[in-house]
């Protein structure tokens, strides 16, 4: 019989595929300890380096997680939903809801890292928000954790002429956040636009993020826009891949 693509699959691939759907099968539940190198090699007649390659595999995207001394693990952590869309409405900040209500359901969201302060805007900032020469932004950096996960760094720039003395300029932005503070100074958003990539992390951001070596991270640069086409927030945020799923729904 010719061999299949499937056949041509490095062993540790084909380990690593029969493991993931046992755990998509439910064979495997969050938390429950994944069969061990030594467990491996027995089943599958191969030796440790695939083993332990196949269990990495895993590792890697996120499905499962090593703890030192007890082994490899389902990873019990539930991906968020970022709905892209609802989250945005003007229903949801503008009745004093964060517009994070509308991904975590009950879940525990907490904001573990928060600075604000003005600085000189980078050439790239000041060209989208259409700053004046040496106008400086208000910078909001906060590190987002989910059920004690990181699971996003977020950037925002705003100019310091519009926000100035507002509760943007605080580390509590107050009931619907930036959006509708923005919205109580004149300038409520009318308009985003969201632009999504995807790399490696940096060292510095895998280490904040506590992210698993070889997951990617996923980056979005959302603009906000007033009246009249004026931009007056960009928020650069990076995820940790394995922690998001992106849903966009809307109406054809």
């Amino acid at each position: 019989m010719a061999n299949t693509d499937d056949d041509r699959r490095p062993k540790y691939q084909r380990i690593a595929d029969s493991l993931r759907e046992a755990i998509q099968s439910g064979e495997y539940g969050p938390g429950d300890r994944l069969p061990g190198e030594n467990e491996l090699m027995a089943a599958h007649g191969v030796a440790r380096m695939t083993a332990r390659q196949a269990l990495s595999v895993l590792r890697d995207e996120g499905v499962a997680e090593a703890r030192k001394g007890a082994g490899v693990f389902v990873r019990a952590f539930r991906p968020l939903r970022r709905r892209g869309i609802q989250r945005l409405s003007q229903q949801q900040w503008g009745s004093g809801r964060s517009i994070w209500s509308a991904d975590i359901e009950n879940r525990a969201l907490e904001v573990d890292q928060v600075t604000v302060s003005e600085e000189a805007a980078p050439d790239r900032i000041s060209a989208v928000l259409d700053l004046a020469d040496e106008e400086t932004v208000c910078v909001r950096r906060r590190r987002f954790v989910l059920e004690g996960k990181p699971v996003l760094l977020a950037t925002s720039y705003l100019p310091t002429s519009v926000v100035a003395g507002s509760a943007i300029t605080q580390e509590d932005t107050g009931p619907g956040g930036t959006y509708a503070r923005l919205a109580e100074l004149g300038y409520k958003p009318v308009h985003f636009r969201e632009e999504i990539r995807s790399r490696m992390p940096s060292k510095d951001e895998a280490a904040q993020l506590s992210m698993s070596s070889g997951t990617p991270v996923i980056l979005i640069c959302r603009t906000a826009f007033a009246d009249e086409g004026r931009p007056v927030e960009i928020n650069e945020m990076t995820l940790d891949a394995s922690s998001y799923i992106l849903e966009y729904d809307f109406d054809a």
